[in-house]
């Protein structure tokens, strides 16, 4: 039918996107990424070029400095910028043609920081508080509590996370996290209805090594392991489903539907999928959904832990600024021609994102690598 370098992320208010709701680095290793095969650099755009080459660059810089770096971004120059906390490390990431960025604390320490909320948050609860990560750029764990939020446990767990001192930067954003499901409706765009009522937004087609035809969508839209159907006619039945914890989900796709490469971009061409890339804090990402089309913006942040409410806390996701809203849940994310993940949520105001009340989007993606190796399978590409 038409259809590591690690680095922290920054929340507010965040929500898994079926269409009932938002739920809620490493460098792209180039040659296993783009399946099919090695992809020469004569093939790519310009920007697709430039994006593997410094996820490459990331990558080789990953390997040789190990959990000496605290994480990566790409500056609005377009370089690559690794924090790191002592002066020899940086000589190693000025050798290896990259910027150090040098920041207080250990890599180990923040992680430290990280691990320590996440079991908090899933041992007891994170209140409203909304999401934590390893920010590379400010060499902290950024924690993001909706604005004017004061109950008693949200305070609970923001002072133990304030405990670990200069660790923790606590940022006050507009928004509240929340799933994003929608009502069952005849809505046009790549929607994938469930049985329960509910609307999602299709990811990405895929084959499982042993010949299944399948699509991955958001792990929030397959639990309960609905049925799928689009424009009244079955899909399949869901075949896996991780959430909370993770958020991706697969769904068995019958006969007679034509699984393509490809990805909705509402009036204008579909975008060809060429394979997988893991891009960096600062790279281009462009969303497609059924409720708000083909949106872009910047990521923000990688493996950020997003607590969706009711102890359903997803850890891993990349947080970007592109437009979400209720029904694009389970849709692709794209960074030019390649696959980056699948929409978990974002922080809304009264449904909406936030730039449409004058603030910058916080939206949340499940990183695509980790839904294809869990499912055993591959990318259909274009």
């Amino acid at each position: 039918m038409s259809g590591r370098f690690r680095v922290g992320a920054a929340l507010t208010g965040i929500v898994v996107l079926t269409a009932a709701g938002l739920i809620a680095a490493n460098g792209a290793q180039a040659d296993q990424h783009r399946a099919g095969g090695p992809v020469g650099a004569a093939k790519l755009p310009t920007a697709d070029q430039q994006l593997l080459q410094i996820q490459d660059q990331a990558q080789a810089l990953d390997g040789m400095l190990g959990s000496r770096a605290i994480g990566s971004y790409v500056d609005d120059t377009g370089a690559l910028v690794v924090a790191v906390s002592d002066e020899a490390t940086a000589a190693l990431v000025r050798q290896a043609g990259a910027i150090p960025k040098l920041v207080r604390y250990t890599a180990e320490q923040l992680f430290a920081v990280q691990k320590q909320l996440d079991h908090l948050a899933t041992s007891s609860t994170a209140g409203q508080v909304k999401s934590w990560y390893v920010d590379p750029i400010s060499g902290t764990v950024v924690v993001s509590v909706p604005e004017g939020v004061r109950d008693s446990i949200t305070k609970r767990f923001l002072r133990k996370a304030q405990a670990n001192g200069g660790k923790v930067t606590v940022r006050r954003t507009p928004g509240v996290v929340t799933t994003t499901d929608e009502q069952f409706g005849l809505l046009g765009g790549y929607q994938v209805d469930k049985n329960t009522g509910y609307t999602c937004s299709l990811g990405f087609n895929a084959t499982t090594s042993d010949g299944g035809r399948i699509f991955v969508t958001a792990g929030h839209c397959t639990a309960g392991k609905p049925s799928f159907s689009r424009n009244g006619y079955i899909i399949g039945n869901t075949r896996s489903s991780s959430f909370p914890g993770n958020d991706f989900g697969t769904v068995s796709v019958i006969e007679g539907w034509d699984q393509q490469g490809r990805v909705e971009r509402w009036g204008a061409t579909d975008v060809q999928v060429r394979g997988t890339a893991d891009a960096m804090v600062g790279s281009d990402l462009c969303k497609s959904g059924k409720s708000t089309g083909w949106t872009c913006g910047k990521i923000v942040a990688r493996n950020v832990t997003v607590n969706y409410g009711n102890n359903k806390v997803v850890r891993g996701l990349i947080e970007h600024t592109a437009c979400v809203e209720a029904g694009d849940s389970g849709g692709a994310n794209m960074t030019g021609d390649y696959a980056q993940g699948i929409t978990s949520g974002a922080a809304l105001i009264s449904g909406q994102c936030l730039d449409k009340h004058g603030q910058q989007n916080e939206s949340y993606s499940q990183p695509i690598g980790e839904a294809l190796s869990a499912s055993g399978a591959s990318l259909v590409l274009g």
